[in-house]
């Protein structure tokens, strides 16, 4: 199975760590979050993986080449222009042929079932299939009665995107997790719609003009922190 690991970003939030290093290196109980990430794919099964970079690319190209983690990587360099989490999928899609792949952001540490994930995903026949659960957050996803992705709504704004939204009763709100996977048909909408610029993914997922089968999947119980930021960070390192 391929994995994608989006370890590209600036992370402005973990100044001063990123002043000298990228963010995906930040160290969790003393190991990187990279390293963490890698490994919780392949434990379970993922035996390909691609990583973008950015910031400080070259110390995550020389971590990488240094050690063996037991699958194979790949990177998709993003050096010359950093492409966002849209654009960079877009880039990097050449190397995952016509198979699905499970995109997870390099700061986000869980006890997901990414396994799982994948498993529900291929069975489902959708484009594509988004890890969501119900725990607090001022932003959450809006599926319909059966999973289908229906729009997103800012809790403490009041805002809807798309703005055409209309509710139904039986729509329910869960978090993103800032994991999914992303078939061949909706990797290839994506760069339809956008072209190889950069592009956050919420622009596509939220697109009124998607025609790709986007669902959710709710997994109960899911311990997630996004160590992003300093004071998640110190409480990954309290766990």
């Amino acid at each position: 199975m391929k994995a994608m690991i989006l370890a590209a970003g600036l992370g402005t939030r973990l100044k001063p760590w990123t002043l000298e290093h990228p963010k995906a290196l930040v160290p969790v109980k003393g190991v990187p979050m990279l390293e963490r990430v890698i490994c919780s794919l392949r434990e379970q099964g993922f035996d390909e993986i691609v990583v973008n970079v950015h910031h400080f690319g070259e110390q995550i190209v020389e971590f990488l080449s240094s050690r063996d983690f037991g699958v194979a990587t790949y990177i998709s360099d993003e050096r010359e222009e950093l492409l966002d989490t849209g654009g960079g999928l877009v880039k990097a899609s050449p190397l995952f042929g016509e198979e699905p792949v499970l995109v997870h952001n390099v700061d986000i540490l869980s006890d997901a079932d990414l396994g799982g994930l994948m498993d529900i995903h291929l069975s489902s026949g959708r484009d594509g299939t988004l890890l969501v659960s119900d725990r607090e957050s001022s932003r959450k996803l809006i599926f319909g009665r059966d999973m289908e992705l229906r729009g997103w709504h800012h809790l403490g704004e009041g805002r809807y995107r798309p703005e055409s939204y209309m509710g139904a009763h039986d729509d329910r709100e869960f978090a993103f997790s800032g994991i999914y996977v992303a078939g061949p048909a909706m990797r290839e909408e994506m760069k339809k719609m956008f072209g190889e610029q950069k592009f956050p993914i919420m622009d596509y997922l939220l697109s009124e003009r998607v025609i790709s089968t986007l669902a959710g999947v709710v997994q109960p119980g899911l311990r997630l922190i996004d160590i992003g930021k300093p004071d998640t960070l110190q409480q990954a390192n309290l766990l």
